[in-house]
């Protein structure tokens, strides 16, 4: 248990360095990044999560699935990725739309405490995905897939804590408190890797869980890519970053996996 616990901070203590490095843009940057370069990084982190969802999540939930011989190799995966669609739904419902923020609300610190909720509660399923796929890979399963996860979670993660301290710094809050507040947003992922990983290893019943909770991930990511990071990455630049980020992902994971 101590070796996967070990290895999952190791993982998603690096998709929280990336938030914290996108948060330290804001002692570089007195404005928000270019938008063609913005977009183009957007659509890279969509393309590498889309392929990390399928395969270092889903089609692992299936092989497992499949092992276990309790149900086909296609139920879980399948019901486990739409419950993460609808929890992230929720979630989103819960919150104003980001969009119609800009349009119905002139308090700006309304938008960044907004923005700086959804991106934390988008990070908590984040770092259950890669808390689980490190806790796999300490067991010797699929190391490739598990690394190529934690990289294209962590390059969602730069923009991600670049969005809350920019807007933030551009408000008038100091930089140090701004990066400050961008960095801690990412710390939500090793916190729920470590919890995840503790229930799944601790308790007997929940093992025969972690093909469901991999592809609850995978449905959740799947939502941000689909509904935050694709419309704002819409662009030839944009499409350009996303096949770029699917190609490297697939290599990554078939090549390597």
């Amino acid at each position: 248990m101590l070796q996967s616990l070990q290895w999952a901070a190791l993982g998603t203590g690096f998709t929280f360095l990336m938030t914290t490095l996108g948060a330290a843009t804001v002692f570089f940057l007195s404005g928000e990044p270019k938008p063609r370069f913005q977009r183009a990084m957007l659509g890279f982190a969509a393309g590498v999560m889309t392929a990390a969802s399928v395969w270092s999540l889903l089609i692992p939930a299936m092989d497992q699935a499949e092992g276990e011989g309790r149900f086909p190799g296609w139920l879980p995966a399948a019901a486990g990725m739409l419950l993460g669609v609808v929890f992230l739904a929720a979630l989103d419902a819960m919150l104003p739309r980001l969009r119609r923020g800009r349009e119905l609300a002139d308090d700006a610190w309304r938008q960044n405490t907004l923005l700086m909720t959804a991106i934390t509660l988008h990070n908590v399923p984040e770092g259950m995905a890669v808390g689980l796929a490190f806790a796999l890979a300490s067991q010797g399963e699929n190391f490739a897939g598990a690394a190529a996860l934690a990289m294209g979670i962590g390059i969602q993660n730069f923009p991600e804590g670049a969005a809350i301290s920019l807007p933030l710094y551009q408000e008038g809050m100091g930089k140090g408190r701004a990066f400050l507040i961008g960095a801690l947003s990412g710390v939500v992922e090793p916190v729920f890797a470590l919890l995840t990983v503790l229930v799944v290893l601790a308790a007997a019943w929940a093992r025969p869980l972690m093909p469901w909770l991999l592809s609850f991930a995978a449905g959740a990511m799947l939502y941000v890519v689909v509904e935050e990071l694709i419309p704002q990455a819409h662009s030839r630049a944009g499409t350009c970053g996303f096949v770029t980020g699917f190609l490297i992902m697939m290599v990554l994971d078939v090549a390597l996996g």
